[in-house]
């Protein structure tokens, strides 16, 4: 039986996150209907998102015609995750002696009752129809002839379905997280809930024997494997393969998995890579979600991050795609829009990852620009979007690097307690200003690393 796999990035995703799960999602699916046995139903793949795509993903992904990765907001099993889908259903004109029938043919407790147009209706069940038998047991103790009882149970099997359906069904959605139905479900006089969609038509039933086993949802993490940066529900999860570029950190599993842990510029670099490793080939447009997604994590190449690795795939992927890796970049760079016009909330917020400090967490953000001076003319709105965000996550300190791709370093704006700030880099940030940081492009290899250690 095949499984649904979510391939998934971290929170508030950059295009790394979004463009190597939808890329190694595709690679996954080739893979496994390649190697699938004759007849077998392979693992589905399924690229998500915890959070909006960055404009240059959104303007990539509509430049090549790739459709947006769904966005979730956990992986927590839900009540489409242990119900029964396409439930067995009868029409409610037809008479018990067909529902007795279906029953006993499809080996089932419960059947959904349909309206003409197909919307839910009620059940009935096989513990509705033997109750109504039991029940003729008190005709007899009356002193009604055995024939007499029988002829009259004969004749109530010609009777409509809609006569005797059960109505005081629990409702329930399918995105529902399955622990919050659990209760009801138990509560409810019936062992039977039936899931609708919006159109009201019955598309699973759950009964109480499913809630028993819970399933775990399978997820590939890509771009990340700490716990902070997953979904929620990641503990709940299984999760079955790790591709990532980052540190080793602390998500945990009770299985061995696949960990691919490269140390490479982008997690689109390890994706390429597996792509020939696998012998798949990249179709142009996932060539060039690839190459853009290791364009703007490496800093078009410029980062400390950047290995020769991340510099041969991407003049490997240029070439597919018959361009310039490093005019191609720029390209990308420049879908992100004007700096000045930009949501404050986006501009500190869309790329901003939390790390554990000790007792306490820091946020570390970081905006690229091609245009420092329009960035950093909004210092005002900055430093209150990041001082919100400072009471908002209870953090030590918000750290905002607005990194300039062309002069080659960030400008270092902190909120919360600076001192922590200075002391790793030596350095005097205030709460004015900024501090200009020359040279300094990766979060995670020049600051995150510094700061974590200081």
């Amino acid at each position: 039986m095949s499984s649904t796999v979510l391939v998934v990035g971290h929170r508030n995703p950059d295009n790394d996150a979004i463009s190597s799960a939808v890329a190694y999602a595709y690679l996954k699916n080739q893979v496994a209907a390649r190697d699938a046995a004759p007849g077998a139903q392979p693992d589905v793949y399924v690229p998500v998102r915890l959070g909006p795509l960055p404009p240059e993903t959104a303007g990539m992904f509509e430049r090549v015609g790739i459709e947006w990765p769904r966005s979730i907001g956990h992986v927590h099993t839900r009540v489409s995750d242990v119900m029964t889908r396409n439930p067995v259903s009868i029409d409610r004109g037809a008479t018990l002696m067909e529902a007795g029938r279906m029953l006993r043919k499809h080996n089932v407790r419960a059947l959904v009752v349909n309206n003409p147009d197909g919307t839910y209706c009620g059940l009935v069940t096989t513990r509705m129809i033997a109750e109504r038998y039991i029940a003729a047991t008190d005709l007899l103790e009356q002193g009604k002839s055995g024939a007499s009882v029988a002829q009259d149970l004969i004749a109530s099997l010609d009777q409509k379905v809609d006569q005797t359906l059960e109505t005081e069904v629990l409702i329930l959605d399918a995105e529902v997280v399955l622990r919050e139905a659990i209760d009801d479900l138990m509560a409810s006089a019936l062992r039977e809930a039936v899931v609708l969609d919006d159109a009201g038509v019955a598309i699973g039933i759950v009964t109480r024997s499913d809630v028993a086993v819970r399933p775990q949802r399978k997820v590939i993490l890509v771009d990340h494997n700490e716990r902070r940066q997953a979904a929620p529900g990641i503990d709940e999860a299984e999760v079955v393969e790790i591709i990532d570029h980052h540190r080793i950190a602390d998500v945990s599993t009770t299985q061995p998995i696949r960990f691919l842990n490269l140390p490479v510029g982008s997690t689109a670099t390890i994706v390429t890579l597996e792509f020939e490793r696998e012998g798949i080939d990249i179709p142009p447009q996932i060539a060039s979600i690839l190459l853009s997604a290791l364009m703007t994590d490496t800093v078009i190449l410029k980062s400390p991050t950047a290995t020769p690795t991340d510099a041969q795939v991407a003049d490997r992927l240029a070439a597919r795609l018959g361009c310039d890796a490093t005019a191609f970049g720029m390209d990308v760079f420049k879908m992100r829009g004007d700096d000045a016009g930009m949501p404050i909330e986006r501009f500190v917020g869309a790329d901003a990852k939390e790390f554990q400090m000790g007792d306490g967490v820091v946020l570390i953000a970081q905006h690229e620009t091609v245009d420092l001076s329009s960035a950093v003319s909004r210092e005002p709105e900055i430093r209150a979007e990041m001082k919100r965000l400072l009471e908002q996550g209870g953090y030590e300190f918000v750290l905002l690097m607005v990194t300039d791709i062309i002069a080659e370093g960030s400008q270092f704006f902190c909120e919360g307690n600076r001192k922590l700030l200075n002391r790793a880099f030596g350095i005097s940030c205030t709460g004015q200003g900024g501090t200009w940081m020359p040279g300094v492009l990766s979060r995670k290899k020049q600051v995150a690393a510094r700061i974590l250690g200081a």
